[in-house]
């Protein structure tokens, strides 16, 4: 067993995919993505089918790909507004077949490995060093400095703290 707790699966085509369990604290983290990105709407499943920009898109089944200029131009969409050569290149990886919030969920969860704060996530909650390091992967995650690394808005450690917690306790309270 992973210390990250990967489990394989068989999906639809027959693939074998590994897919990260997604505890309590995981999902409190996935939703605290979710409140900084701008795609939590009160934990409804439409943030997973919004677009940069807050506009909605209908197909699941693969990345929508559309660029929305406003402040900035971007093709960020899903519920961890991931940008379409981020997403091709995880969901290649664990073999998702489409953009459904699962999918999303499992690709969101193997950036936060890949920087190396799930196990952080798992054994301390959301500390200011996974806040940091997940800076690079999200813009609205603030760098050791507090402000994005990307030049955006950026919620700072102390609300995106505030929210894990609420939303941890909430998630434990409901289970």
């Amino acid at each position: 067993m992973y210390s990250f707790n990967l489990r394989n699966n068989v999906n639809s085509q027959g693939i074998t995919a590994h897919r990260y369990e997604v505890t309590p604290a995981r999902r409190a983290l996935l939703n605290t993505i979710r409140y900084a990105e701008g795609t939590w709407r009160g934990g409804k499943a439409l943030g997973y089918r919004t677009l940069y920009g807050g506009g909605l898109f209908g197909d699941l089944s693969r990345h929508p790909n559309k660029v929305i200029v406003m402040r900035y131009a971007s093709a960020a969409a899903g519920a961890y507004q991931f940008i379409p050569s981020t997403w091709s290149a995880v969901s290649n990886e664990l073999k998702l077949a489409s953009f459904e919030p699962q999918n999303q969920d499992q690709a969101a969860l193997h950036l936060i490995r890949r920087r190396g704060v799930l196990d952080e996530i798992d054994t301390r909650g959301l500390t200011s060093f996974a806040i940091s390091r997940l800076s690079p992967e999200w813009a609205s995650f603030p760098n050791k400095a507090g402000v994005s690394a990307y030049g955006q808005p950026a919620k700072s450690q102390g609300d995106l703290a505030n929210f894990y917690k609420d939303n941890l306790r909430q998630l434990k309270e409901g289970a």
